[in-house]
């Protein structure tokens, strides 16, 4: 069954979200751990938050690929940035990445991430397509 996007006509409607995200059964829950701008080695991808938001959702889509998901899939995303942090760069790079898959999001600015150098790290909720 496909995720049913809830935006009550009583809040505001944005193209880039959803203000709820409905998993319907039959299908699994897939939780997708923190994905930071790392690369295939594990290091920080050169550049700043928009190469790091990048590789770090790239990363998500390999995660929900393995358990046989899309983005369309995906309920809910949790974005930490390092503050100060212009969500602009970031949220341009969500554009060119993800498309237009409007997930409920919650946007995050925080001190710091587990790693020093990283400057994003994004997690998703996604329900798994019965038989994914």
């Amino acid at each position: 069954m496909p995720l049913v996007h809830l935006n009550p006509s009583t809040l505001h409607v944005n193209p880039a979200f959803s203000q709820g995200v409905l998993i319907q059964s039959p299908g699994a829950l897939l939780v997708v751990g923190g994905q930071n701008g790392t690369d295939a080695t594990g290091a920080i991808v050169p550049g700043g938050l928009r190469e790091q938001t990048v590789q770090a959702l790239r990363n998500v889509l390999t995660v929900l690929a393995d358990a046989g998901c899309t983005q369309e899939h995906v309920a809910k995303l949790t974005i930490h940035l390092v503050a100060p942090a212009d969500i602009r760069a970031g949220f341009a790079a969500a554009q060119e990445v993800w498309g237009p898959h409007p997930a409920a999001i919650t946007v995050l600015q925080v001190a710091a991430l587990g790693r020093p150098e990283a400057l994003v790290e994004i997690d998703a909720l996604a329900q798994v397509p019965a038989g994914g």
